[in-house]
Parts: C-alpha cells; structure tokens; sequence
C-alpha cells in the first residue's frame, strides 16, 4: 500500500491519500480523541503524540498536529493509516460509512422567506467552493443565512487555517455576492 502526502495551506494539517475511498460521500471530523471513538482508524491517528485532529474526505484524510515536527509525526501516522487499512477494519466502529453532513443540515438556521437564496448559496458552495477546499484537505458547509449574512462552517486543513480569512473574505464572499445579490457578508462559525 502506497499512501501519498501532500502539503496544505494549513502548516499544521498534512493531507494523507491512501489510494482507496476513504468516506462514502460527504465528510467527516474529528476534533478530539473523544469524538474518534467512533472511528477506529480516528482512535489510531489520536494515539500518535501530538495529533489534534482528523478530517476524512472523500479519498483523503487529513491531519492536524497541536506542535512538533512533521518529519517526527508523518512516519507514525502514515503506519496508523496503513495499520488500518491492512487490517480490515472498518472505518466506523458500528460498520456504517456515514458523514457528518445530516447532522450539518439539522442545525441550520435560515427564515423560510430566504429559502431560495438559500439554495443558490448552498448550490455555489457546493459546485464552486467544495471542490477547491478539498484539494486542500478541508471542507467548508453552509451553516445559516440572516440579515444578509452567510454563516459557514470550515472543517479540516481550513479549520484555523491562517489564510482562512482571505479565503472567506475574498474569495468566498466575493463569489457570492456576485452570483446573490442578497449577501452581503461572510463570516464563519
């Protein structure tokens, strides 16, 4: 088994690719040992010293590190990863190959009156912002919409990201205040 790394925007997140799909379909995080409970391969990268993170992608995974060297980690996680995948195990601990992306949708907040502003805003993010976050091992979802700001929520190799800010405030917002005359703002959550 081979895995690739590649740098993110991120210095303290390292984007892994085993070769092999990882997630199902949408994403899924893990911002403490506590909630890797649930992934056994989550638990594994957790054990490594120093990791405070962990973000699945669709074929990637990415992990962020509270301090340390790279070149002292990236040889630990790269065996937890490939530990993982020779064993057979699954990636959940109840079987399933389920994102976070239900629970996500649960919890946002919009008035009814903007629904249709709300499903440009979510249609842009999903055909023009996902892809290029998570070819930076991140993710980025639509969290709420009011008094015409946008509310998003990023995840992985994005979450503290020192050029999140940029990416929300020019990039993002830029996009949609282009396509959505009703936004006006972007901020994250």
């Amino acid at each position: 088994m081979f895995i690739q790394t590649e740098a993110t925007p991120n210095p303290a997140t390292l984007k892994f690719i085993p070769g092999r799909l990882v997630l199902d379909s949408g994403t899924m995080e893990f911002s403490s040992a506590e909630s890797a409970a649930r992934s056994p391969l989550a638990e594994r990268l957790f054990a490594v010293s120093g990791v405070t993170g962990v973000f699945y992608g669709a074929d990637f995974i990415t992990v962020t590190k509270a301090d340390g060297d790279w070149q002292h980690l990236k040889p630990a996680i790269l065996g937890a990863i490939m530990e993982h995948y020779m064993s057979g195990a699954p990636l959940l601990a109840d079987g399933t190959a389920g994102s976070d992306d239900i629970s996500d949708e649960a919890d946002e907040f919009f008035d009814e009156a903007d629904a249709e502003t709300v499903e440009q805003i979510k249609d842009l993010i999903e055909t023009r912002v996902r892809p290029a976050v998570a070819n930076d091992g991140g993710d980025i979802t639509f969290r709420g919409f009011k008094d015409g700001i946008v509310y998003l929520n990023m995840k992985g190799s994005c979450a503290g990201c020192p050029s999140s800010t940029a990416t929300l405030q020019h990039g993002i917002q830029n996009l949609l205040r282009h396509f959505v005359p009703d936004v006006q703002e972007v901020r994250p959550m």
